[in-house]
């Protein structure tokens, strides 16, 4: 009875001692093939995203060293901002470059105007500091937007797959049932297609989830970090702009 199994995993160890995992994930019902499919959907598109963060955030790292110690070793703002246009994964140089824009931006509009009213207005200064300080507020903000894009899914990924796979156990538990039932014996090659069919599920939840979750949480601190470093930076610069350019 345990040959006729279809490549079922009592069978395959009787066989050979190896489970075959694919031929037996052949042989199951439409819903835990589906499920697995969704598993390895999930499991598919959170391997690309880890390594593309991966790629992501290290580039971000070194770039946004290597610009602040072009920034403080640099005294002038126009060679820092040409410069900075070749760091292109950087979220420190992003900031510095959209707040720049506004800081020339500004410097036009007090060209055209009649200088020693525009330097001697206290208000125009402090408008035009709040302008600097909400572009500069604004690229942080579309720069930790864009280091966190993928993190949900990842997080999603490692919640819900292990509930996807327990899907596919609990099926697989009430499909031996129903061979029982039809059987109208408890015997070890009625129940064991739907028992492996249970495990498989479950492994395969795991399988998913596993990576997301260290995944997500090791980019999640990697994130953090980069984010810190942008807020010193954003307050360092606010400060300079305050007292040497506004």
């Amino acid at each position: 009875m345990l040959n006729n199994l279809g490549g079922g995993a009592i069978g395959g160890i009787a066989a050979g001692g190896n489970m075959n995992i694919l031929s037996h994930i052949l042989t199951t019902n439409i819903v835990v093939k589906l499920v697995l499919l969704l598993l390895f959907f999930f499991s598919l598109i959170s391997w690309a995203i880890i390594f593309y963060k991966l790629r992501y955030l290290g580039k971000a790292r070194k770039e946004d060293k290597e610009f602040l110690d072009l920034f403080w070793e640099s005294k002038r703002l126009d060679y820092v901002y040409t410069a900075a246009k070749s760091l292109s994964y950087s979220p420190i140089a992003f900031m510095f470059n959209i707040t720049y824009k506004e800081l020339l931006n500004i410097k036009k509009k007090t060209e055209g105007g009649d200088r020693g009213e525009q330097r001697n207005n206290k208000e125009d200064n402090e408008e035009n500091l709040a302008y600097v300080e909400r572009a500069l507020k604004k690229s942080q903000l579309s720069s930790i937007a864009k280091l966190e894009v993928s993190l949900p899914f990842l997080a999603t990924v490692g919640s819900t797959a292990p509930f996807i796979g327990l899907f596919g156990t609990v099926w697989g538990i009430m499909t031996s049932f129903e061979s029982i039932q039809r059987a109208g014996t408890a015997g070890l090659a009625v129940v064991a297609p739907g028992i492996a069919d249970s495990l498989i599920a479950t492994a395969a939840g795991l399988f998913a989830a596993i990576p997301a979750v260290i995944a997500y949480n090791y980019y999640s601190n990697r994130v953090r970090v980069i984010v810190n470093e942008m807020v010193d930076f954003a307050y360092e610069f606010m400060t300079i702009i305050e007292r040497q350019i506004l």
